[in-house]
């Protein structure tokens, strides 16, 4: 039997309706599937502070995959991850997982200030090591944990590095100084510091030194002539900075876990 021309035309245009109905009704239950996961799966925002601390990852610190060359991260993801976190109607409380041996004062102080601008409870948790720039960082949570075994604070400032001088006159190389500006050479690895240049460095290190107690002190509501007795530059392990107000309890993710289900009074789940 021959079927006419027309049959075929409405056959095509239900064909096509058939097509587009199921196309959206997948994208709905997508759209809703996505809401449900992200309501039912975590309720706490769980961001990693681990390796160096700077400002920003440079170009020069990836290969050409966009992989790290070095054990970096940076502070503007960090803070990124907090604001996100502070404005997602999901997220509870925030977390911030430390393993770092320090970084910048810059990015520690953008970080510690992100942590206490948001409103929802903050908790660092120091787990291998939190030093330094590192601990200044934490110092913006509302709670500090650590294990006993945690290597903490580091209260100091460094700027010590290797000058080539000797090594280059030793290879036959002579440094030739062209530049405006008495200090403009300070810190050239190629040539030994003057007594002049060590002082301008030293007055910028105290300088530093000062804010990052101040910083402690502020943040951790402790007396500021307390944080400079132990602003020696030393870390110690956790109890021993329990017993020095630099951290409030001793525990790890579950002992953070029980503190945040008792905070905002119902289950954890920690976002991964």
């Amino acid at each position: 039997m021959k079927l006419p021309k027309y049959f075929f035309k409405r056959l095509s245009i239900i064909i096509l309706i058939l097509t587009v109905i199921t196309f959206w009704t997948e994208q709905y239950c997508l759209f809703f599937e996505d809401d449900n996961i992200k309501e039912k799966s975590c309720n706490v925002s769980n961001i990693k502070l681990q390796g160096g601390l700077i400002a920003y990852i440079s170009n020069e610190g990836q290969n050409e995959y966009g992989d790290l060359l070095w054990d970096e991260i940076a502070s503007e993801d960090i803070v990124r991850a907090i604001e996100q976190a502070e404005n997602n109607k999901n997220i509870r409380a925030i977390v911030l997982e430390i393993n770092s041996p320090g970084g910048g004062p810059v990015a520690a102080e953008e970080v510690a200030n992100a942590l206490k601008r948001t409103k929802k409870p903050t908790v660092a948790l120091i787990r291998e090591y939190g030093l330094s720039a590192a601990y200044w960082s934490a110092t913006g949570a509302d709670i500090i944990f650590a294990s006993q075994n945690s290597d903490v604070g580091s209260i100091g400032i460094t700027m010590s590095y290797l000058d080539y001088a000797k090594e280059n006159e030793k290879d036959g190389l002579t440094y030739n100084q062209l530049s405006a500006g008495k200090f403009k050479d300070t810190g050239n690895y190629d040539k030994p510091l003057t007594p002049e240049e060590k002082e301008l460095l030293m007055r910028d290190v105290n300088i530093l030194h000062e804010n990052f107690i101040k910083a402690v002190s502020d943040n951790r509501n402790i007396d500021i002539e307390k944080i400079r007795e132990l602003a020696d530059g030393s870390d110690m392990l956790g109890q021993m900075a329990l017993e020095n107000n630099l951290i409030d309890r001793i525990g790890g993710r579950y002992e953070v876990e029980e503190y945040l289900r008792g905070k905002i009074g119902e289950d954890i789940e920690i976002c991964q």
